[in-house]
């Protein structure tokens, strides 16, 4: 902006006062634009001018299309609607678990079925029913079809057990949970303390002894309620579709309310952002109640016509073999995914399949190459995302030459050139608080190419694109936003997330920030498993944080906690562990020390034992970590160390 206005000052100057002619100006501005570190500029306009103009273009159509819909109030059941009238007989679905293919008629009559039963039950638009239960065809009948009446969907991570089940279920306010038959243990557990004027629908296998008493059948009450489209609710396109539940630095897991704008606008991004095609075939392992899987995955079948296959859980001795049984065409990932694939022994059928877009997020620049090369993949299409807002999402173009840049690694973009465009930015944070850093104005810095810093996006309510729904708790909603960001007066949305931008505006994934960090593909709430931890070991302190292990996918979790004797039964620990905690949030090491330092607030001091990690030459407490094939903890000595290190240890 300082080059422009200097360059606008010659000019005039030039011009008016000196009356020099045309052609001597502009030589005079030339030579003044390049003595000004002008070449750079030009340099970067060359490189990223078509990939932010597609981008832009992307942007453009994605937001006359969601204008559109908030005009003509089409919610995802109705854009769904028009998908099942182009192709009827087209098959939406595949679950690979019993091979079962459901077209997009066989879709939207389950569904219409779901909506008719639950109306016929008493349930209505603004109610809120809860599902829990594996992958398979039923999940996105279920929601799709609570979609129809209108009432909101409270989608539960299978993982979930007992206090942190329970604390879902409660606040999510709902009136029926269907779960199941394979959830049917986890029910059981917090039965007890569930809301009696909550209705209980299992689907699946139906054995009575192993669910609650007041447990209803659904599958056979489906086949027999009507199929036709129940009554429209007054339903719109800001309104609210489901809630997926999500890891924070308040502890247990946060409802982020997804309304149809923002399922919409991110499966539409995605689709027109990586070019795909109507008769793609998308391989979808992720679980449903994430909004990877859902939204990005199943948003394609219902908005844009794909078929479908779902997987139960992600198997990567089978993952190859499906792509080419299924015949396709894009596999979703997450990083630790694409680790597991790599870590399988060489086959056949790494050679066979016809994918040519693995489309995700987390991927490793120190893998994005090899996986690329080995399984022949011509296009990874790696995004950045958030559940809570999607005004951050920036994907990376595929249409540049092979002769530009390289991108590996890269997780998006924002223009260098038109950054006004799409407004996000890496803002300054405080390395150890990850507070943010304000200049003397109040408004926060913003960082430099190369300088790490978190990843911010404006909220503009009455922007279909930059709008943010937040979450069912409004106090969760405060922490994650920040006001005078990008000006006096504004508000951003905060994504928790530190990266790094290079000169040409890619963007590429450093950390998490907060007490929160990622394992195994999950968020891992610090506070959630500091307070389970504590209490399985009699309300000692306990401190929980990531640490960095080599040759794995973001931080291994790690507890110290403070027993003044020294005595703890890690035995039976681990045993409890396994029923108290999904795998992703059990501690991978611990530390036992005498004491946890505090703050003057009681807040535990958690800087140096993260700096210090689990490294025995170091840290002089005993330490021990998670042993995967004994299922229990075993002492953590240097030779240990040597073999995590190397990657020779699973963990």
């Amino acid at each position: 902006m300082l080059l422009g206005a200097s360059l606008v000052g010659v000019l005039l100057f030039s011009k008016l006062v000196l009356k020099l002619p045309w052609t001597q100006v502009g030589f005079s501005l030339l030579f003044l634009y390049l003595g000004s570190g002008g070449w750079r500029f030009i340099r970067v306009f060359i490189k990223t001018i078509r990939r932010d103009i597609f981008g832009g273009l992307v942007l453009l159509k994605v937001k006359a299309k969601v204008r559109q819909c908030l005009r003509e109030r089409r919610t995802v059941p109705i854009l769904f609607a028009s998908t099942v009238r182009r192709h009827p007989n087209k098959t939406a679905l595949i679950f690979e678990g019993t091979d079962t293919h459901w077209t997009f008629r066989q879709l939207d009559e389950y569904s219409s079925s779901v909506a008719n039963f639950l109306q016929a039950r008493g349930l209505a638009s603004g109610d809120v029913a809860a599902i829990f239960m594996e992958n398979r065809n039923e999940f996105v009948g279920l929601w799709l079809g609570m979609a129809k009446l209108g009432v909101e969907a409270a989608l539960i991570n299978t993982n979930l057990r007992r206090d942190a089940l329970l604390h879902c279920l409660t606040t999510s306010r709902a009136r029926a949970l269907v779960f199941g038959s394979e959830m049917a243990s986890a029910i059981c557990e917090i039965h007890a303390s569930l809301d009696p004027s909550l209705t209980l629908f299992c689907s699946g296998s139906w054995e009575p002894n192993a669910v609650p008493t007041s447990t209803e059948h659904l599958d056979p009450l489906l086949k027999d309620a009507p199929k036709h489209l129940p009554s429209c609710p007054d339903k719109g396109f800001t309104d609210k579709l489901f809630y997926i539940y999500t890891s924070g630095t308040t502890g247990l897991p946060k409802a982020a309310i997804v309304v149809h704008s923002r399922y919409y606008r991110m499966a539409a991004l995605v689709y027109y952002g990586f070019r795909m095609r109507p008769n793609d075939i998308v391989y979808d392992c992720l679980p449903l109640y994430h909004s990877a899987g859902n939204i990005v995955g199943i948003g394609q079948c219902l908005l844009h016509g794909m078929t479908v296959v779902i997987r139960k859980k992600f198997s990567a001795s089978r993952f190859w073999d499906d792509c080419i049984k299924y015949k396709c065409t894009i596999v979703q990932y997450i990083g630790e995914l694409c680790r597991y694939l790599l870590n399988q022994p060489p086959r056949e059928a790494e050679n066979q399949h016809q994918v040519r877009m693995a489309l995700g997020n987390g991927l490793r620049q120190s893998i994005w190459t090899n996986f690329s090369s080995r399984f022949h993949i011509p296009q990874v299409a790696e995004f950045y995302g958030a559940t809570e807002y999607c005004g951050c999402w920036s994907p990376t173009s595929p249409s540049l030459p092979k002769s530009w840049p390289s991108q590996v690694g890269a997780c998006g973009f924002n223009s260098r050139i038109l950054s006004f465009v799409y407004p996000i930015r890496l803002v300054r944070v405080n390395e150890d608080t990850m507070e943010l850093i304000r200049g003397p104005d109040g408004v926060c810095i913003p960082c430099q190419p190369g300088e790490p810093g978190q990843l911010v996006g404006r909220i503009i309510q009455k922007d279909p694109l930059r709008r943010f729904d937040g979450y069912l708790n409004q106090g969760a909603n405060n922490k994650k936003i920040a006001k005078d960001v990008f000006k006096k007066g504004d508000q951003a949305y905060l994504t928790g997330d530190v990266l790094v931008m290079d000169e040409l505006g890619y963007l590429y994934f450093r950390d998490r920030t907060g007490d929160t960090f990622r394992w195994k593909g999950e968020n891992v709430s610090t506070t959630e498993v500091e307070g389970t931890l504590s209490r399985l070991l009699d309300m000692a302190d306990v401190a929980v944080y990531g640490v960095k292990v080599p040759g794995t996918e973001g931080r291994a979790g790690m507890a110290a906690v403070a027993s003044p004797t020294g005595n703890c039964d890690l035995e039976r620990f681990a045993q409890v562990l396994e029923k108290e905690l999904p795998l992703y949030a059990r501690p991978i090491f611990l530390r036992i020390l005498p004491e946890l330092h505090k703050t003057g607030t009681y807040k535990l001091q958690k800087t140096e034992l993260r700096k210090e990690g689990f490294d025995p030459a170091i840290v002089k407490d005993p330490l021990f970590y998670l042993d995967a094939q004994k299922g229990r903890y075993v002492p953590l000595d240097q030779e240990a160390y040597s073999r995590i290190q190397a990657g020779e240890e699973k963990l």
